[in-house]
């Protein structure tokens, strides 16, 4: 019972302590507005006590353009509106005010701070439009900070958003606030305001009396100034729309249609096509550092000064889209031409002959139906003329001029090839569709046909009498068939002379008189094998210039058996000379070197097939000497002809001295004279055979008993140039069409490459190591076109496609070099910096395609120019012409060369030494602090002006 009294009391107890608090005024409840403040307070302290490790955690936003800034947000509500607060902050500062730092906000830079507040109405403005609220708005924001007790300066968006208003506070501890005033003006600025003395006396206004003369008092103002320079545009009148030629259905790149210079005349890509100027222009910034300046005359004098006073110039190229446009079809070049090669190639199979693509009316492929139509016969004609339009000749030294060091590894044609330029001339023909391609080369054939049968010449090949097998096969054939034209000449030549020509170097000479021949295109048979390109199949052990077969053992009883009885006469024909001191065997008489002929030359095909046909016989002897019986024969025949009482061992003496065993040891003379008066009983020379050449059924000993006696001047050619031209031509006009597309495409990437090799760019290392590299990537992706082997038709295609895009990419580069580097050819210095800004820009872009936003971001990079260097910069403002000062109304001042800067930044500054106490009695411990009390930030132009004000006060 005592229990349940205690429980019945404490209840009415409780019950009177409430009836009491329902009588009690709480004023701790706040208003509306003390609720907002201790809102924006809350959400202050959160950010203050986590720190910036900690807000990057919680997902700050980086604002991109300054790289180091981010900012987080918090909504908040008063009344019916809702604000946005954000909190901008750096994640690394050194502490030092840079005034002309590009890596700035907009607020920063306006008001010289570096962390702030912004709160703005969440409304589609984004302002706040009605000035009490905007100063309740400020009031609330400086009251939350001060009792978080943070020196964050707070900012309000106010006004029309296009004046890009602000009003801030900041509080700077219990001695000095810090108040925050920007706008613009969007009309006609007052002359006054244009030039440097009138923004002074707006400046010395704010803090100055306005009975005082300002332009006689000494006020010292800091003032630093930043002006930009842009180069000027060409007048409309002057340019050229686009800077690309429009490729017509003609093939022609309306290259003709050109009236006016170009900036890449003289590159060696403007015979295909013009580039637009990737650098369409520079801007210059001067900056003048932090001077003191005590009255307008000062200021006066700065803006009449020459703008090669300035401190610090910085310049910056303004890029072309042609740097960052990755869709295709918009640039013309040799990659978007190569792209639509490859997509010819993938068409080429599904036809059998080049001629079936010309007419595609029986054809029953869709795509050949739709394919564009062919160019008309003049621009064929054209064409053709530009193709085979050779004024001096090709010589060796112009094969290589343009090549570089790693180009022979793609397996196409030199670049001033006839080849090689048709592939180019390809590429520009219409579309390049396959068709175009198809008729090209049907009159490409019937042009080589014409200079076959015509025996003239074949323009841009050289007539050295090699085949370089390490291009590709249709070049080796038009090597061939330049050689064969020029021996078909031969023989027309020697058929329309007299009977009697061919005997006229015979005669009755002495044995110790050298031979006279006419036949001086004959070479001496030492070097018969000495071939660079190729040569015909060796036999085992040669060596030197001699065919040294393989030594054996042999058996003295038969040297002398095979002495082969000669007639007496001495009748030598076709010696190019005495050959060392060698001794005939069976007679007394020094032995000769014939002029032999050459060896049979072979293009890679034909080696590959008298490989295979090696490989299906066996590698004997007998079917080797087989093979070259024609050879053999014909050496055996100019032989015996030089050395009429020669024997067959005296042959293997000269031709292979590895077959002929001696017993003493010859020494050589230096003195033809000293060997004749040596001892009669040293001949003749003491050896026998190898034991190959003296086994019974020998074939050499067949050839030799078989050969005539004939100089190389009467003998049958060891080439047939009719047959071999014949069979050239038959290749070129049955040629598979994927065949002919295989080796296009190799040769147009080389000779693409090659072209763009011989552009001038000043050496720059980067562009030296990208060129070597993509001569490698091309050489790697062309590899199985260039063994004629597709191991998947639609995944090579696909590696070329890719490949266009790399070519793509260094060709940009390429332009880009040599714009750049013919601006600035002598300041080297200057050009290289300003290459590898750009290019470190762009090579991350360099890959299938451009995404990400921040791939995305214009180029923004500075170089700063020397003193040496400022002329030539200044040089690219030429002074304006009539027709570009008439339109100048009013002047800004600060003239380059007669050009106003496009804008001014100026910065004026007060500083004012105080105590550090203010309330507090003065006292030996009190500091003084050299405080910015004022600071006025403009910049602008003659039509758009943008002050930023801050002042200092003692509250």
């Amino acid at each position: 019972m005592a229990s349940s009294r205690k429980a019945k009391k404490h209840e009415e107890e409780d019950e009177t302590f409430e009836e009491e608090l329902e009588r009690f005024d709480d004023f701790t409840l706040a208003s509306s507005w003390e609720r907002f403040i201790s809102e924006i307070e809350a959400v202050c302290r959160s950010w203050l006590a986590d720190g910036t490790k900690n807000l990057l955690d919680k997902g700050a936003i980086n604002l991109g353009s300054p790289k180091n800034l981010y900012k987080v947000k918090s909504e908040l509500k008063y009344g019916m509106k809702s604000y946005c607060m954000e909190y901008f902050f750096e994640t690394s500062s050194d502490g030092k005010d840079v005034d002309w730092n590009d890596d700035l906000h907009d607020l920063q830079l306006s008001f010289g701070v570096k962390t702030f507040l912004v709160i703005a109405p969440l409304s589609a403005s984004g302002v706040v439009l009605d000035a009490p609220e905007g100063s309740k708005l400020l009031s609330a924001v400086s009251i939350a900070l001060s009792n978080c007790g943070s020196m964050w300066p707070a900012f309000v968006p106010v006004h029309d958003p296009s004046r890009k208003a602000f009003i801030g506070i900041q509080n700077m501890g219990t001695v000095f606030t810090r108040r925050f005033e920007a706008d613009r003006i969007g009309s006609q600025v007052p002359v006054k305001l244009l030039h440097l003395e009138g923004l002074y006396e707006l400046f010395v206004s704010k803090f100055a009396f306005s009975t005082m003369d300002l332009s006689m008092h000494l006020f010292k103002v800091h003032f630093t100034m930043k002006l930009t320079y842009r180069t000027p545009p060409h007048d409309d009148d002057d340019d050229l729309h686009g800077g690309e030629p429009e490729i017509t259905e003609t093939g022609d790149p309306s290259g003709d249609t050109r009236s006016k210079t170009q900036w890449d005349d003289d590159c060696p890509w403007s015979e295909w096509y013009s580039a637009e100027d990737p650098v369409k222009g520079f801007e210059l910034i001067t900056i003048w550092s932090n001077k003191m300046i005590e009255n307008s005359l000062e200021m006066a004098e700065i803006e009449n000064a020459s703008s090669h006073e300035a401190d610090k110039w910085l310049l910056t190229p303004l890029l072309s889209t042609y740097i960052s446009d990755e869709s295709e079809g918009n640039t013309i070049g040799f990659s978007s031409q190569l792209r639509l090669l490859v997509s010819a190639l993938e068409m080429s199979f599904e036809a059998q002959f080049m001629e079936d693509f010309i007419s595609v009316e029986s054809s029953s492929s869709d795509n050949l139906k739709s394919s564009t139509a062919i160019p008309p016969p003049t621009v064929l004609d054209r064409v053709l003329k530009d193709i085979f339009h050779d004024d001096t000749g090709v010589q060796p030294s112009d094969y290589v001029k343009g090549e570089h060091k790693n180009s022979r590894a793609i397996k196409g044609a030199p670049l001033d090839s006839l080849f090689a330029q048709f592939c180019l001339h390809a590429l520009w023909i219409g579309s390049c569709n396959i068709r175009a391609i198809a008729v090209l080369w049907v009159e490409f054939v019937r042009e080589v046909r014409w200079y076959w049968e015509e025996s003239q010449p074949l323009p841009r090949m050289l007539t050295n009498g090699a085949i370089d097998l390490s291009t590709c096969l249709i070049h080796q054939k038009l090597q061939m068939l330049t050689i064969c034209i020029e021996k078909k000449g031969q023989l027309n030549n020697n058929h329309q002379e007299s009977p009697g020509r061919k005997n006229h170097a015979s005669g009755h000479i002495k044995e110790d008189c050298q031979a006279v021949e006419d036949q001086t295109e004959m070479r001496n048979s030492t070097k018969k094998f000495d071939v660079k390109h190729d040569s015909p199949l060796r036999t085992e052990g040669q060596r030197g210039g001699r065919k040294a077969v393989t030594r054996s053992g042999a058996e003295p009883g038969n040297v002398m058996a095979s002495a082969n009885t000669k007639p007496e006469e001495c009748t030598r024909r076709g010696s190019s000379g005495v050959f060392g001191s060698m001794m005939l065997l069976n007679s007394y008489e020094r032995m000769h070197a014939p002029y032999t002929q050459d060896a049979p030359i072979m293009t890679e095909d034909m080696h590959e097939e008298r490989l295979r046909a090696v490989e299906a016989f066996g590698s004997a002897f007998s079917f080797s000497a087989q093979l070259e019986r024609e050879i053999l024969s014909s050496d055996m025949s100019a032989f015996k002809a030089a050395n009429p009482s020669a024997v067959f061992e005296d042959f293997i003496r000269w031709h292979s001295p590895g077959d002929w065993e001696s017993d003493e040891i010859e020494e050589s003379k230096s003195s033809s004279d000293h060997a004749m008066e040596g001892p009669r009983d040293s001949w003749p020379p003491r050896g026998r055979l190898s034991q190959r050449m003296s086994e019974h059924g020998n074939s050499w000993w067949q050839i030799w008993n078989e050969a005539p006696a004939l100089p190389a001047s009467e003998q049958k050619p060891l080439l047939d140039p009719n047959r071999e031209g014949e069979k050239i031509l038959h290749y070129l006009e049955t040629l598979r069409p994927h065949h002919l597309l295989e080796q296009m495409v190799c040769t147009a990437f080389r000779a693409s490459a090659d072209s763009l090799n011989q552009t001038s760019f000043g050496g720059l290392k980067q562009m030296t190591t990208k060129l070597a590299q993509i001569y490698l990537t091309m050489a790697s992706n062309l590899k199985y076109l260039q063994a004629n082997l597709l191991p998947e038709k639609f995944e090579v295609v696909d590696d070329l496609r890719r490949l266009c895009v790399i070519f793509e990419h260094v060709e940009k580069l390429i332009v880009l070099a040599a714009s750049i580097h013919r601006k600035f050819a002598e300041v080297p210095r200057l050009s290289g910096a300003i290459f590898g800004d750009l290019y470190n820009f762009y090579v991350p872009r360099m890959g299938n395609s451009i995404t990400g936003s921040d791939d995305q971001k214009e180029f923004n990079m500075k170089q700063q120019v020397r003193m040496n260097e400022r002329q030539t910069v200044a040089n690219m403002f030429p002074s304006p012409t009539a027709n570009q000062s008439w339109r100048k109304v009013l002047s800004m001042g600060n003239l380059l060369n007669g050009h106003e800067p496009i804008q001014r930044e100026i910065i004026f500054s007060m500083h004012e030494s105080m105590r550090g106490s203010h309330y507090g009695a003065p006292s030996p411990r009190s500091c003084h602090q050299d405080i910015e009390t004022h600071r006025m930030y403009i910049c602008g132009t003659s039509n758009d002006l943008r002050v930023a004000l801050s002042v200092t006060s003692c509250d």
